[in-house]
């Protein structure tokens, strides 16, 4: 077999055996096969595509080429959450102990922020002394203490996930639905999960730009994790606007921890309360999504996720007294304000263009190489669907120098986006998928 065949093949539009697949990746891993053969072939998959028999057999063979997490010998259910991407995303922190006070373990793996979206990772490592690389014996230490744990990928992790999504950032090949399906459900199999809540975005702040797009690529997720043998819901959610009042690495973690404490932004609490109850139907605590949600809601008044929130940061090697000293003070020092231009009410805050202007602020990266603030952001006074009046303080921004200010203030001023008439109330959740 040729790595030239198995590419004119699928720039022919036929459909690849799982030999062919399975020759190709593991080829790729071993070496033997070049960068620009798998570039090829990623480029014809992104015009022609892959069925759901390809598509299951590029996830298995992906997952088959490193090391899984063996979670053998902790008592579950294990009940992750992956979003797809957005800005201000930060309902992982949220959910986990949420879900881990109910009794459901949460492993999760999670990645770092690139170009406009931003990552869970980073947003952990503005901590004070939490580590995000965690072995595999450390990783099922604190998830059997703490009910949930927080790692990244490793070398030995899925590595032709992390070979495959690092090519494809680089020609053009990110956006292709199987290919995303593959990359995510390869590693969240990894972790060990038995069964997903996947939070699929659509709009201007997501790789997913209309719902069409975005119901396409929750329909994939749904098919091929169920082919998989796992359980599976997807929830179609907005993200036309950043999700919650805080866009930045330590901001969101101290916005994590206002909702954790009952007084979250409504936005971010009506997401994650709606990931939340799928993960505890998963997990089998309830039958219904009103129920769920109604069991998160008491959990999450009782105040158990908040201490497991803290128990986890030390649990992960954090400073939970210097984190909770930092809290509304660690800020970049290079900060402005943007306030309305005029009276009327904000239509909404364009969610793509925040996240770019954060690459700028420092918030988030354009290469994995680089590095980022845990000190820089956004603070929102105002969101999609306020009255005004001319001069009202819409955000605060922190850069980690002035340069990047001066860059990212003319963007952020050019997402606010005015109207003389109350816009419709925005539709966060648009709709639900399962198999």
């Amino acid at each position: 077999m040729r790595a030239v065949d198995v590419i004119m093949n699928k720039r022919d539009g036929k459909e690849l055996s799982r030999e062919e697949i399975g020759f190709l990746i593991d080829g790729y891993v071993a070496g033997e096969i070049p960068d620009y053969q798998v570039s090829a072939w990623a480029m014809a998959v992104f015009f022609q595509g892959l069925s759901p028999a390809e598509t299951a057999a590029l996830t298995e063979l992906m997952l088959k080429s490193g090391t899984a997490i063996d979670l053998s010998g902790i008592s579950g259910p294990f009940v992750d959450k992956h979003s797809t991407g957005g800005v201000g995303d930060k309902t992982s922190l949220i959910l986990a102990p949420i879900v881990a006070s109910l009794g459901i373990k949460d492993p999760m793996m999670s990645g770092r922020a690139l170009g406009h979206t931003g990552g869970t990772l980073d947003k952990l490592d503005a901590i004070p002394g939490y580590r995000t690389s965690l072995s595999i014996p450390e990783f099922r230490r604190i998830l059997a203490k703490d009910g949930f744990a927080m790692t990244g990928q490793t070398r030995d992790i899925v590595p032709a996930d992390r070979l495959l999504y690092a090519l494809r950032d680089v020609t053009g090949t990110v956006e292709s639905v199987p290919l995303i399906t593959a990359s995510i459900l390869s590693k969240k199999a990894a972790e060990g999960a038995e069964a997903l809540v996947f939070d699929v975005k659509f709009g201007s702040g997501a790789f997913m730009k209309d719902s069409a797009d975005g119901e396409k690529l929750a329909r994939s997720l749904v098919d091929t994790g169920t082919a998989m043998g796992k359980r599976i819901i997807a929830l179609l959610t907005d993200m036309n606007e950043p999700l919650g009042n805080m866009v930045g690495n330590f901001l969101e973690v101290e916005e994590s921890l206002d909702c954790l404490e009952g007084h979250g932004p409504a936005d971010l609490m009506e997401v994650t309360l709606e990931l939340a109850a799928r993960m505890v139907i998963l997990g089998g605590k309830a039958k219904e999504n009103a129920q769920g949600r109604r069991l998160c809601e008491e959990v999450l008044a009782s105040g158990k996720p908040r201490e497991l929130f803290l128990a986890n940061i030390e649990s992960q090697g954090g400073d939970v007294k210097k984190f909770l000293d930092l809290r509304g003070k660690y800020r970049s020092p290079a900060g402005a304000e943007i306030r309305a231009e005029k009276s009327g009410f904000l239509s909404r805050i364009d969610a793509w263009k925040v996240g770019h202007a954060g690459v700028d602020l420092g918030v988030g990266r354009n290469r994995t190489e680089d590095a980022v603030s845990p000190t820089a952001g956004v603070q929102f006074h105002r969101k999609g669907g306020d009255s005004i009046s001319a001069g009202d303080l819409i955000m605060r921004v922190w850069a980690r120098d002035e340069a990047g200010l001066a860059a990212a203030l003319p963007q952020l001023q050019d997402a606010v986006e005015y109207t003389e008439t109350a816009p419709p109330a925005r539709r966060l959740i648009l709709k639900e998928i399962q198999s």
